[in-house]
C-alpha cells in the first residue's frame, strides 16, 4: 500500500475541525504601548522598591491622556513589567563571590538584572544569594517569571520576595 499525502491532509483537517484563517500580527510579541509610555513607565519601576501599580496607573493615565491616547490597563503593565528592559551590570565590577556564579561569561561583559539573579540563587553560593536578594525589585520580579528554575532556588527566590514585600 503507497501513503496517500493528499488524503492524510484531508483526513487530519476534518479531525482537527477548521483551522483559524487569520493571520498572526506583523508586530506580535512587541509592545503597543507608545514609546513615550515606555520610558515613563521604566523611570516609574526602575527604583529599589516596588512602587504601587495604582501610581503607576495614575501617572501614565496623565500622561496618555495628555497625549491623546487611551490609558493601558493593569493586564498590559503588567506585561510590560515583564519584558522592559531592566537593569544591566557590569561583570568586572560585581563581587567575586557573584562573578563566580556567572560561570560561562566573560568578565568584560554585562549581564541583565534578571538573569544574574537567576545564575546567584541557581548557581551561587550564599553570598551570591544574599547579593541577589538585595538588588532591584524588577530584577527579582522579573527572574521568578523565567523558566528553568530548580525547585530549591525557585523557593529561595520566592522567600526573598516575600521578605522583601514583593510577593
Amino acid at each position: 500500500m503507497v501513503f496517500d499525502l493528499d488524503e492524510a491532509q484531508r483526513q487530519a483537517r476534518t479531525r482537527l475541525g477548521r483551522v483559524s484563517s487569520r493571520r498572526r500580527r506583523s508586530d506580535a510579541g512587541r509592545s503597543r504601548l507608545p514609546p513615550a509610555v515606555l520610558d515613563q513607565l521604566r523611570s516609574l519601576v526602575l527604583g529599589m522598591e516596588r512602587p504601587s501599580m495604582t501610581a503607576i496607573r495614575r501617572r501614565l493615565a496623565d500622561l496618555c491622556i495628555e497625549g491623546g491616547q487611551r490609558p493601558p490597563s493593569r493586564a498590559t503593565l503588567y506585561n510590560a513589567l515583564s519584558r522592559i528592559q531592566g537593569h544591566r551590570y557590569d561583570i568586572s565590577r560585581l563581587p567575586p563571590h557573584v562573578a563566580q556564579a556567572l560561570h560561562n561569561l566573560a568578565p568584560a561583559g554585562t549581564v541583565p538584572g534578571h538573569q544574574l539573579v537567576f545564575y546567584c540563587f541557581s548557581h551561587g553560593s550564599l553570598a551570591a544569594v544574599s547579593y541577589a536578594a538585595g538588588l532591584p525589585w524588577l530584577d527579582l520580579y522579573q527572574a521568578s517569571r523565567l523558566r528553568g528554575w530548580r525547585p530549591r532556588s525557585r523557593g529561595l527566590l520566592r522567600a526573598a520576595l516575600q521578605v522583601r514585600g514583593l510577593r
